[in-house]
């Protein structure tokens, strides 16, 4: 009698280091995407509160567009929309451009709310001590605003992080495509995805408690 071929197996340490990368990946590229999207959100943030009535007719909603079209959508048609215009873009460049610019999307409404929060009187008295434009930008607006609105950059933030996950549609494993991986060829689900989320908490939790440090500094 021949023997039987399993195409299942239970799960073993190497699993646990499979997980571990993919969660390096999704560290990876949920940094470079907010790392972008954060500079681009404060430019785009600073022209809609610079441009007023003319960046909300340009800008804003191509802004919207990205904020409201759901973000797997916007991932599955870049991916394969790009060759077209001569972008051959591996699934990795990808997820980042576009989680760059969906992240932009979010923070450019976050900085402008937080460019706004500064009064005139503060701004008016800057430039009365002989600021520039630019200084009072850098010294008074961007750290006062930023304090303001910091802890709603820090809900993108992880919101962006956990977003990660539907660059998995392209192709590029991170921890939600590994766990994937790992439940088809383990038949444990519940195992699987208890250590994925560990993981996305081990991720996520460092975030928030620094965040909570800064303002508690900040507020002494």
């Amino acid at each position: 009698m021949e023997p039987t071929i399993s195409f299942f197996s239970g799960f073993q340490l190497n699993d646990l280091w499979f997980l571990a990368e993919a969660a390096w990946k999704t560290l990876l590229i949920s940094v470079l995407s907010i790392s972008i999207g954060t500079v681009l959100g404060i430019f785009f943030g600073w022209i809609l509160y610079e441009g007023r009535w003319t960046a909300a007719l340009t800008l804003g909603p191509l802004l919207d567009v990205f904020r409201s079209v759901p973000l797997i959508i916007q991932l599955v048609l870049f991916y394969n929309f790009a060759p077209i215009i001569g972008l051959n873009l591996d699934p990795f460049l990808s997820g980042v451009v576009i989680l760059s610019i969906y992240c932009a999307a979010l923070v450019a409404n976050v900085a402008r709310g937080g460019m706004e929060a500064v009064g005139n009187t503060m701004r008016r008295a800057a430039r009365s001590l002989g600021m520039s434009y630019w200084q009072d930008l850098r010294y008074v607006v961007l750290p006062i605003g930023g304090r303001a609105v910091f802890p709603s950059w820090v809900g993108v933030a992880l919101g962006v992080m956990k977003d990660s996950a539907l660059v998995s549609v392209l192709g590029y494993i991170e921890l939600l495509k590994a766990s994937q991986i790992l439940i088809t060829r383990t038949q444990e689900p519940l195992l699987i995805l208890t250590l994925a989320g560990a993981f996305y908490f081990a991720l996520s939790y460092p975030i928030s408690r620094y965040a909570a440090t800064l303002e508690k500094r900040w507020a002494s």
